[in-house]
This record gives structure tokens, C-alpha cells and sequence, in this order.
């Protein structure tokens, strides 16, 4: 299976990455890639961007080193009713908003229920599109519930190729779950790098290994046509268009 995007990459903006978009970019053109989308962390993550910073990312081109540019955000989901840490306001500008858990943001639990109702009312959040890695052992969850509200409200669920290789270690076997699960259920897959350096920038080695094992095929993975991820937000922006009038 070929990725020619990538849905998940940080730049020294996410204050624990390394490279900036040009860098990214520049490695992107290199792999091959048409597409990746810019997602720092949100302001909440220690040594993050001031929400400022996504607000002002109108200014980049669309294309960088040959490379279109999707701006965006990895936002930190704070609390058991979703709660992001960019205002709506700000989040309607983005073409692209991932939605994760991380503990410096929300404190790790075993209450499966507690875990599964914050994500869950993330996804419900119209402005969200990803879930971001949502295997991490930390943070059990009912694996189906997510996934049928996934399904539910048109969202994408993250392989993330970086929690096999730098991150999130023990994920293996509950994005295996994942994977497997989505691929009964018809729920749609994301792949991101989770780049925190340009270098990873297109790396799907593992996560691909995933994909296959759980027998998900092409038209269940974003990351394989340009188009798709333009008619996805295409028909986002309808939504959120609506909902305002």
C-alpha cells in the first residue's frame, strides 16, 4: 500500500520537536509524499505555541518545497467532556485537527469508562477530524465504542507509526485491536509519522505492518489519495458552514 500524505507531523513550534516546516517539507519531497499536514502541539502541552501561532498560520503558503501544506493542530483533549485547548473560533480556521490524549494534559487512568468518554465527546466535537494514537496503554479504552462513534460522526482513527518506534511504547497490541476492529467495522484510518524530526517525516514502516496484519484495505486508509483527504474537508467545511448559518 502506498501513502503519499502524512497526517501527523510537529516543528520546533511543538517545543520538544526539532525541525521547522521547511525542513519537513524539504524531507517530504524526498519520500515522495504530496501532502502532509502541520499539527503542533496545542497550547496546553508545556513548551507549546501560543494559540496566537494557530491563528496566524493563514500566513504560510500552500506549498512549501513542492509540498502542500495542511495547517493544523494536534489539540490536547483535557477532561472527560472533550474539552480542547484551542477555542472554536480558532479551531474552524484549521483545515486539520487531531484530537489526543496525553498525560501532561489529562492524567493517565485505568477507568476504561473515563478514557472512552473523553475521546468519544472529542469526536463528537464537529471541528475534530483524527483521533490521535488512540492505543496508548495509559489511556484504556472500550475499543468499540470509539470506534462506532468514529464511524458514527465520520471521524478518522490514527495509526500512529511513532508509537512502534520512539513513543507510547506497549501500544503494539491495542492498535493491532484497533486495526482489526476498524477493518470489521468499515471505520476509517488515518496514518501519521508523529514526526519530531524532519526524518521522520513519511515513516509508516510500522504502522503499515499494522494495516496489513489486520487485513485493512486501500479505500479504509486515508493517507493513500490526495483526494480523499480534500473531499473529506470539502465536505467538512459544508458542515461546519451549516451549523453556523
Amino acid at each position: 500500500m502506498k501513502l503519499v500524505l502524512d497526517t501527523h507531523t510537529h516543528t520546533i513550534s511543538s517545543g520538544h520537536a526539532y525541525s521547522t516546516i521547511t525542513e519537513n517539507a524539504r524531507e517530504a519531497y524526498k519520500k515522495g509524499l504530496q501532502l502532509i499536514c502541520m499539527t503542533d502541539h496545542g497550547p496546553k502541552m508545556p513548551g507549546a505555541a501560543h494559540l496566537w501561532y494557530f491563528g496566524n498560520l493563514k500566513v504560510l503558503p500552500e506549498k512549501i518545497e513542492g509540498v502542500e501544506i495542511l495547517k493544523g493542530v494536534e489539540v490536547n483533549i483535557m477532561d472527560e467532556e472533550g474539552n480542547l485547548d484551542l477555542p472554536e473560533g480558532i479551531l474552524k480556521k484549521l483545515d486539520i485537527v487531531i484530537a489526543s490524549l496525553h498525560d501532561v494534559c489529562f492524567e493517565p487512568s485505568d477507568d476504561i469508562e473515563r478514557n472512552t468518554k473523553a475521546i468519544i465527546n472529542a469526536i463528537k466535537n464537529p471541528c475534530v477530524d483524527i483521533i490521535g494514537h488512540p492505543g496508548n496503554p495509559i489511556y484504556p479504552i472500550d475499543i468499540e465504542k470509539v470506534l462506532m462513534a468514529a464511524k458514527e460522526y465520520g471521524k478518522f482513527i490514527e495509526i500512529n507509526n511513532s508509537s512502534f518506534v520512539s513513543s507510547r511504547k506497549g501500544s503494539e497490541e491495542n492498535c493491532f485491536l484497533i486495526a482489526k476492529k476498524a477493518k470489521e467495522m468499515g471505520v476509517k484510518i488515518a496514518v501519521g509519522s508523529d514526526a519530531h524530526v524532519s526524518f521522520d517525516v513519511g515513516r509508516f514502516d510500522e504502522a503499515l505492518k499494522v494495516i496489513k496484519n489486520a487485513g485493512i484495505t486501500e479505500d479504509l486508509v486515508l493517507n493513500t489519495d490526495v483526494g480523499k483527504i480534500k473531499e473529506y474537508l470539502k465536505e467538512k467545511k459544508r458542515k461546519i458552514g451549516g451549523e453556523e448559518e
